[in-house]
């Protein structure tokens, strides 16, 4: 039986609505030293991480599960056997060790071997940088945002407008009043449906979602369409996981009010020809939501080159806090665009014959921001600009291009996803194995991956498949990572393949 996720016997034989045919518990970390950002409150060190955990410490006993659920035993990975030579070449000219100090999770071990932090796609690791600034903000700096005349209130805003012109500047909008904060990408989306949609969708109007959007750029254009009888268009996929653009431009046509595009794939790694298919999208009147969230921290994005009318990006998915995201609109659709929220921080005058709003964003930010998420996400913003991301993008190309081909010497791994110039999102099935019993054990071996549909269904099913296991890359991974990973899988496939009797 197939659970709501999708896991279960039958998980890789969904037959697809569209695209083309088809062909345990974690035990609590040791004990680790106060963070700087706390400590050094007190005089202690400002930077730091966390100590080796004693080789000789026994590890804690992972929770008890059924034999019916139990993950196959997995040996302590070795170097892969085959091939004695990697199929391309190590990634170099970046210092990834440099970074990696700066991570303190990266230095942890669970299950009682060294963490191989392998679920960037769901959320990636925060830098010391910023855990110590959201410290700081509760231990030194809490106040509100505007509006306050102390001098707290006053420094709080600072730091929160300077985390506004970050993002600015890391989507390449010289306008900071084009950047509105959220909590996510689900909350942007959201925004623009219910507040743009709302206004400028009607009956027989078409929103076209592409197959490999994740649900979040999809659900909200399903809400708003039935309300505003309005209809959803699916963009189909080809076999390799790019959009079938020959498709695409005969969806178009004029009653396409918006097309909702993914940046990257959260589930094929694909990056589509976003430039090339909003500037069709424009041709026919139509506006373009561009999903962010796995593209910003991989490459960089300049939303005036991509002439996107909304740009969307979560940021734990760059390394910052979790509940803190951002929406990027064009000013003169933010500035028609009517208030999706009422309340505090929104508004100009407030009387019950009439009430007007504050001009944008203020206008879209109804209520307390997340003002510690802001102090992380612009740590995490400068933490970032201060790389090369030129040396980080290909290190990370050179990365994935190597994962790609060491995975292909597990016997029985089929990859979902290969279209070219893709990120570093592994999704994949092994033969024999479920999906979700295989995450657990490579857990086992300290690997973390995801399982399940991730949140696009309607990509897995264009593969004809509900859930897979998934392997996600970020700039501080390893080639040694990678190479545990494959033997882990290695070691998985050797066991479960039959004996001769």
């Amino acid at each position: 039986m197939t659970t709501p996720d999708g896991f279960g016997a039958d998980a890789a034989t969904a037959q697809p609505p569209w695209g083309f045919p088809q062909s345990g518990a974690l035990p609590m970390p040791e004990t680790l030293p106060l963070p700087a950002a706390l400590a050094h409150l007190a005089g202690g060190p400002r930077y730091w991480l966390p100590e080796q955990p004693d080789q000789a410490t026994a590890a804690v006993a992972p929770a008890a599960v059924s034999p019916a659920t139990a993950p196959p035993a997995v040996t302590p990975p070795t170097a892969p056997t085959a091939p004695t030579a990697p199929p391309t070449s190590p990634p170099s000219g970046f210092d990834v060790e440099a970074v990696r100090r700066d991570f303190p999770q990266l230095h942890r071990e669970v299950n009682g071997r060294p963490l191989v932090w392998l679920d960037n796609g769901a959320t990636t690791l925060k830098p010391r940088q910023v855990v110590e600034a959201v410290g700081e903000h509760y231990a030194m700096g809490s106040s509100n945002v505007h509006r306050g005349a102390h001098t707290l209130a006053k420094q709080a805003t600072q730091v929160y407008e300077e985390g506004r012109q970050a993002a600015a500047e890391l989507l390449g909008t010289p306008d900071q009043g084009e950047i509105v904060f959220v909590r996510g990408t689900t909350e942007a989306v959201n925004l623009v449906a219910q507040s743009w949609g709302r206004s400028n969708l009607g009956v027989g109007d078409e929103i076209l979602v592409s197959a490999a959007e994740h649900h979040s750029n999809l659900v909200p254009w399903q809400l708003i369409a039935a309300e505003r009888r309005a209809r959803i268009r699916p963009i189909p996929l080809l076999p390799d996981g790019q959009l079938d653009q020959d498709a695409y431009r005969d969806l178009l046509g004029s009653r396409t009010r918006m097309v909702a595009l993914t940046h990257a794939s959260n589930v094929l790694g694909t990056v589509p020809p976003v430039a090339e298919m909003t500037a069709l999208a424009h041709r026919y009147g139509a506006k373009v939501m561009v999903d962010g969230a796995q593209a910003v921290s991989h490459f960089p994005v300049d939303v005036t080159a991509l002439d996107a009318d909304f740009y969307a990006f979560s940021g734990h998915k760059i390394f910052a806090p979790t509940g803190i995201g951002v929406l990027f609109g064009k000013r003169e659709l933010l500035e028609a665009m009517p208030p999706w929220q009422g309340g505090g921080n929104m508004i100009d005058s407030v009387g019950f014959e009439e009430t007007t709003y504050a001009p944008i964003p203020h206008r879209l930010e109804a209520g307390t921001g997340h003002i510690a998420g802001v102090a992380g996400l612009r740590a995490a913003l400068q933490y970032l600009a201060a790389l090369d991301r030129e040396a980080a993008t290909a290190y990370e190309e050179q990365l994935t291009a190597y994962a790609m081909g060491m995975l292909a010497t597990v016997p029985g791994l089929r990859l979902i996803g290969t279209a070219p110039g893709k990120i570093g999102v592994l999704t994949f099935l092994l033969a024999g194995a479920d999906p979700m019993a295989l995450a657990g054990a490579l857990d086992q071996q300290g690997i973390a991956v995801r399982a399940g549909h991730h949140c696009a269904q309607p990509a897995l099913a264009a593969f004809g498949l509900q859930a897979a296991v998934r392997a996600s890359l970020a700039l501080y991974n390893t080639v040694e990572d990678v190479n545990t990973l494959v033997a882990a899988l290695q070691d998985v496939q050797a066991r479960s393949a039959p004996t001769a009797g």
